[in-house]
């Protein structure tokens, strides 16, 4: 309440009553000079509504208590409060109090955006858990070397994963799996068993003849069904090479020849025979082969392969690993469950999945990645594997579109107890049962190559959706483009199959991880020549950049010439760094849109590029915080992506794996004084006029620097720019400027030959004297006039006028010639 002097607090009431506004203006003044106005009191809800009344201060001198209060109110609030509304605000010694504030509109953020096969459209990407991301991920079948195409998968996993982890900010648990039991598994154990069994029995050079012979006929036999053309050539190139390899053997033993020299021939055929003897010793003697050790021991080898191969591509390893062979119990239960909720059967031992049971079901459907496919019978043929197919198994099923959850094991195949007896998991159920086991009825993301959309992937979204009794097993399935080998399927009989180890031998992981990101992730990436060139000239166009910062940031400054004014070029290349930012953020956010990504980082680094060069133009030093902090951020983008693998501070490491940041901070000073003291000697031998020592420098900064990874580039009037470079990359560059320089001298030397030949021939033609110059050309003329000029062609016509004046024109021209050559002074009257 308003401050008083101990008088009664006046009712408003009976004023706000009053209809005439004089005559109320004039009871509320009556009323208020019973109370004294005091500074810094409160004003109370009457008061206000009192005087909200009143349109205007009265002009009555005699009300001048009114007049008074109503100004003060109007400056402490604007206007008065409305009706109803409590006043908020203190009287304060009459000063204007702060206008009202409004947070800024601002733009709608960018929201992350995920291709979803599912769909087959991109989707916001939400997660079910906040921020926790739950990811499960196909791993390999462990029977062989890994290739391109796994890396083609993993690596681009890993940068899906790397950005969502690291840039987006999720809570990624990722798992995958490794498929340790399946049907290849199975035959390479088996084969590789029984070949090893077959060399130990050390057969003879008759023995072996006769056993590849027998080998060859059902060998002829498979490659006359084979339809599929790449494999119909890889078995004819199986078969030419081994017919090859038969004859010197089959000589040797006929010439009766040395042992060494028939067990030369022997090695050779076993060597070319060796897939077509494992075949034919696993098709008579497979089925003897029951040792459950025999088959862990071969994807046991390739699996660690399979990791090492991963760690030297910097593809990070998953939270969880799972194996089938490990996770046997939790599949057989998820097998009995599926039978339980009424979609799988058992038929003479084994169970297969009801898939027309399941799509007529009204909560589930079935072949939701692609139902076009369904169907299929070659497609489902592949998913259930080379030795589940036989005539016997095909007839178990209820339908040909089934597919098996269990399969019971036949002799020489290794089984583990269920309630069906003896048998192996199926290859679609494994992933269902693992994933299941640790992520629950429903994981975020589902990752796999292109090529699993139908039927594994299918199959196991049909087979756990029965098990969990939902239909939403996975909300966003991710699938990686296919690989291709310079424009080709990826085969052995095509002899372009590239192993991941053999790609590392011509290129680093991180130059294979650039090509990757230079390409989306959903498309088809195709592996040559072209695609690692580009990658490469990524990669050198980075690195320039970031040396050229280092360069920069070593100068040495004092602490508050680190802050320069900026002008309009630093203004607007910072413009230009945010602006890049933002398309880098908004390329992220459709899809991981890497591809967009490194050509705003390229972008980017050319304006860096242009400013620099702006700067030095005229002698000027750059910004050098400003290029720092884009350095900076490239560099974290790029580890983001896993293309920079160690904690470097700015740019690619240096010197390979665990020194990089070492290395440069230790030999760095040492460098710096040696580019110092050598620009001050060659300074000297200028001004001294001493080439000699000029040569050594230039032989020091081209012939025994690049040696140990270091480029001293030299430019005039300013400062060397000391760059620590990959030793291989610098010696490749040596060699090619070698090479250009050859070029040019060769180049050279071939236009002063043949400016050479031009200069004798044509002092040749100057020798002739014009009244012979036409006298040997008889196949043209046979009649000559007394100055030698042709009258008669070679047939005995007269010549033409037209024909005439044209041989009197070059005899004329060369007269003018001949007199050039008399006058010269070796040839003329100066002689």
């Amino acid at each position: 309440c308003a401050g008083s002097t101990g008088r009664a607090t006046p009712d408003y009431r009976s004023i706000l009553s009053i209809s005439d506004e004089a005559a109320r203006a004039q009871a509320l003044n009556e009323h208020l000079s019973t109370r004294s106005y005091v500074q810094g009191y409160s004003l109370s809800q009457a008061d206000v509504d009192a005087f909200r009344q009143l349109s205007t201060p009265p002009a009555d001198p005699q009300l001048f208590h009114v007049a008074r209060w109503f100004r003060h109110i109007e400056a402490l609030l604007g206007s008065p409060c409305g009706k109803g509304q409590p006043c908020r605000l203190q009287a304060s010694k009459g000063r204007r109090v702060q206008p009202q504030w409004s947070p800024p509109a601002g733009t709608q953020p960018c929201r992350l955006h995920l291709y979803n096969s599912l769909t087959r459209n991109k989707e916001v990407f939400i997660p079910q858990d906040g921020k926790k991301v739950t990811w499960y991920c196909c791993g390999p079948t462990v029977y062989d070397a890994s290739h391109m195409g796994h890396a083609r998968s993993y690596i681009s996993f890993d940068i899906l994963r790397r950005v969502l982890k690291d840039y987006f900010k999720f809570d990624v648990f990722y798992c995958m799996n490794i498929t340790d039991i399946d049907d290849k598994i199975i035959k390479r154990a088996r084969q590789n068993h029984l070949f090893e069994q077959y060399l130990e029995k050390r057969p003879e050079a008759a023995q072996l003849l006769e056993d590849v012979q027998a080998a060859l006929k059902p060998f002829s036999v498979k490659l006359n069904e084979t339809t599929d053309p790449d494999k119909k050539q890889m078995l004819e190139r199986i078969q030419h090479e081994v017919q090859l390899a038969t004859e010197p053997l089959e000589k040797a033993v006929q010439s009766r020849l040395t042992g060494e020299e028939v067990n030369s021939c022997m090695e050779v055929l076993l060597e070319e025979a060796k897939d077509l003897l494992s075949d034919w010793l696993d098709s008579t003697l497979g089925s003897d082969v029951t040792d459950n050790s025999i088959f862990s021991k071969l994807p046991k080898f390739w699996e660690g392969e399979f990791h090492r191969d991963m760690e030297a591509l910097n593809v990070l390893p998953p939270d969880v690993l799972t194996r089938v062979s490990e996770y046997v119990p939790e599949i057989v239960n998820f097998v009995q469950k599926i039978v339980d909720n009424g979609y799988g059967y058992v038929s003479n031992g084994s169970v297969y999945f009801d898939t027309a049971k399941f799509a007529s079901s009204e909560k589930h459907s079935y072949g939701k990645l692609v139902p076009e496919a369904v169907g299929d019978q070659k497609a489902l043929q592949e998913g259930e594997g080379d030795l589940s197919i036989s005539a016997d198994r095909l007839s178990e099923k209820r339908s040909p579109n089934d597919f098996a959850l269990w399969k019971a094991s036949k002799p020489g195949e290794p089984s583990w107890p269920c309630p069906w007896g003896k048998g192996r998991p199926g290859w679609h159920i494994e992933c269902s049962a693992m994933a299941g086991t640790l992520l629950g009825a429903s994981m975020d993301i589902h990752g796999g190559g292109f090529d699993l959309r139908f039927p594994h992937h299918d199959n196991e979204l049909a087979q756990s959706e029965a098990y969990f009794e939902n239909d939403c097993w996975v909300r966003y399935f991710l699938h990686t483009g296919h690989l291709t080998i310079a424009g080709c399927k990826m085969s052995k009989s095509l002899k372009n199959f590239i192993t991941i180890k053999d790609a590392l031998k011509k290129h680093s992981a991180r130059q294979l991880r650039l090509a990757f990101l230079m390409h989306s992730w959903k498309d088809t990436l195709d592996y040559s020549s072209n695609t690692m060139e580009s990658a490469l000239q990524y990669e050198k166009f980075l690195n320039e950049f970031f040396l050229n910062v280092k360069d920069i940031l070593r100068a040495p400054v004092d602490i508050t010439g680190q802050f320069e004014k900026w002008g309009e070029e630093e203004a607007e290349l910072n413009k230009n760094f945010y602006d890049k930012k933002t398309a880098i953020h908004e390329a992220l956010c459709d899809n991981v849109d890497t591809r967009t990504v490194m050509e705003e980082m390229r972008a980017l680094v050319s304006q860096c590029n242009l400013y620099m060069a702006a700067r030095k133009a005229v002698r000027k030093r750059p910004n050098r915080a400003l290029l720092e902090n884009i350095a900076l951020y490239l560099t974290h983008m790029l580890k983001i992506f896993g293309a920079v693998e160690e904690e470097t501070s700015l740019g690619f490491p240096v010197g390979g794996s665990g020194t990089g940041l070492n290395l440069e901070s230790t030999v760095m000073p040492y460098l710096q004084v040696l580019s110092e003291f050598r620009e001050g000697v060659r300074k000297i031998a200028r001004e001294q006029k001493v080439p000699e020592v000029l040569q050594l420098s230039d032989a020091l900064r081209d012939d025994i620097l690049p040696e140990l990874g270091v480029r001293f580039e030299d430019h005039e009037g300013l400062p060397t720019v000391v760059k620590l470079v990959d030793r291989n990359t610098l010696l490749k560059e040596r060699e090619e400027k070698r090479q250009v320089e050859e070029e040019k001298r060769k180049k050279k030397e071939e236009a002063a030959r043949r400016k050479q030949e031009q200069e004798a021939a044509k002092l040749a033609k100057m020798k002739i004297p014009p009244s012979e110059m036409f006298l040997s050309e008889t196949d043209k003329y046979s009649k000559f006039d007394e100055n030698g000029l042709p009258t008669h062609d070679a047939e005995g016509k007269e010549l033409s006028k037209g024909q005439a004046k044209k041989v009197k024109k070059l005899f004329e021209a060369q007269e003018k010639l001949y007199k050039e050559y008399l006058q010269m002074p070796q040839n003329g009257s100066f002689q």
